[in-house]
């Protein structure tokens, strides 16, 4: 984002740079014109130069006003476009609030969501027992359909074979009439034969109709069976498709947390490296003081002999006022300056004196007003406006700086008033203090 945001801001000061470029010289062709039309017009009838030139100069200021004009209208609708940004600006950082809560909303969801994976996964089985025994009642029911077709089958076979012998039986009661007469004696016997048979066909009807019953009762339920056979595959599908989404999103957070284990790692192995560089300094401080004691202690010793010399050679030579005396604040201001070295080297780390190498004069001036004001944003809305710029451009170009020479950011911008870090207050106070110091 800080990449993107220096990449535009260069590309709009070059933009100005061109657009005022391309300006004047559009003024000056502009002015050019009008002068020479002018000039013209008034110099053909009366061929006065004097009023030609003065109608000429009257039309170029006449020109440039209404240039200015124009251009005064036109700065303040880039103004009104400028608010309208930095409204657009502040939406989007409160969009990256809500985002981040919803990221927090998404992590106590994703954990709802393991405990309804592992009860889907337990409905799942016992879905699956259910439908193993679904399945098991369907392989007898299949069983008992071909058995009853077989005996359908065979009854077919014996009532065709009934039919046919009806036929046969009356045909021979056909022949039986012709010859009644004849087998009369026979008559009784084969009467209740046929009243045996008749008895048994009646049987085989009622059978018959039991069977067709059964039959239909079987193919009312055979689509009640395939329909909750049905349900139950899409509900499977349904379960098994949760399944994988959950899966995915446990994928997912377990990613997001490695990712997270590797930046706090990285952090850490930062802190610890920051902090041997620290105790490094530390110890070269305090080499450093050591041997600033023993120049000091040195240089009262030799002060103090050359006080003596200066006196024995008053004593000696009275009358000489033109002695040269040792020049004490020359040696006195080498010592001062090492103090404010050390002092300043003792209180400011090496990351903080890049950090303020690398700031320029209106972005310290920016983190002046953070700290010692309660509401900066007046202030750093007038020293963007005095380098053709945005209050928030400028925050993110600190906190990029600081991000490359310190390693943290240090300004925060989530709340509408920014503000410094509690940790970093000192640090950038020191960095104000130096800053200052010089110009006193």
């Amino acid at each position: 984002m800080t990449l993107v945001k220096h990449d535009s801001e260069n590309f709009n000061t070059l933009k100005t740079s061109k657009m005022q470029s391309a300006i004047i010289s559009n003024r000056l062709i502009l002015g050019i014109a009008a002068f020479s039309v002018s000039f013209g017009l008034s110099l053909v009838p009366n061929w006065d130069f004097t009023k030609a030139l003065i109608t000429g100069m009257i039309t170029v200021l006449a020109t440039y006003s209404a240039a200015l004009f124009v251009d005064k209208r036109r700065r303040n609708y880039e103004m009104l476009i400028l608010g309208s940004l930095n409204r657009i600006i502040r939406e989007r950082e409160g969009l990256k609030s809500r985002i981040a809560r919803e990221i927090k909303q998404i992590e106590e969801h994703r954990s709802i969501l393991y405990s309804e994976s592992q009860q889907l996964q337990n409905q799942i089985a016992e879905c699956r027992n259910q439908r193993d025994s679904l399945h098991r009642e369907l392989g007898n029911f299949a069983g008992q359909k071909k058995q009853l077709e077989s005996e359908i089958s065979i009854l077919t076979t014996e009532v065709h074979d009934l039919e046919n012998s009806t036929e046969e039986l009356k045909n021979d009661c056909s022949h039986l009439a012709a010859e009644k007469r004849r087998l009369e004696l026979n008559s009784h016997g084969l009467r209740s034969e046929i009243t045996q048979i008749q008895n048994q066909i009646e049987a085989f009807q009622a059978e018959k109709q039991e069977i067709e019953s059964s039959l239909t009762l079987l193919g009312r339920l055979k689509p009640q069976l395939e329909e909750k056979l049905y349900e139950l595959r899409i509900e499977i599908q349904e379960l098994e498709m949760k399944i994988v989404q959950g899966n995915n999103l446990l994928i997912e957070t377990k990613t997001n947390k490695e990712n997270l284990d590797n930046s706090l790692i990285s952090l850490q192995n930062q802190t610890t490296a920051q902090q041997a560089e620290l105790n490094q300094l530390q110890n070269q401080v305090l080499l450093l003081q050591n041997e600033r004691d023993l120049l000091q202690s040195q240089v009262w010793e030799l002060l103090q002999q050359m006080e003596t010399l200066n006196q024995e050679n008053l004593y000696e030579n009275p009358e000489e006022d033109d002695i040269e005396l040792f020049p004490f604040d020359q040696l006195l201001e080498p010592i001062s300056l090492i103090d404010y070295e050390l002092n300043t080297s003792d209180n400011l780390p090496t990351e903080w004196t890049n950090f303020l190498e690398n700031l320029p004069e209106y972005e310290i001036q920016v983190l002046k007003a953070i700290v010692e004001q309660d509401n900066p944003k007046p202030t750093i809305k007038k020293i963007a406006e005095a380098n053709i710029t945005m209050p928030n451009l400028l925050i993110d170009s600190i906190n990029e700086i600081a991000n490359n020479t310190i390693g943290e950011l240090i300004i925060q911008t989530a709340e509408e008033i920014p503000e410094i870090y509690q940790e970093h207050i000192p640090n950038v106070k020191k960095v104000i203090a130096i800053y200052e110091k010089p110009s006193n």
